[in-house]
């Protein structure tokens, strides 16, 4: 488990961190206006 051979592995990894990031803030604000439409 030494130098990864492939050098586009960090940037595919830390790009899918961020897709997965972005998902769960929005999943977040979703459920966020969703519970503020309910109680309104």
């Amino acid at each position: 488990m030494a130098q990864d051979p492939n050098p586009d592995h960090d940037r595919i990894k830390r790009s899918r961190n961020m897709v997965m990031a972005l998902a769960l803030g929005g999943f977040v604000i979703l459920v966020y206006f969703i519970s503020i439409a309910k109680m309104g």
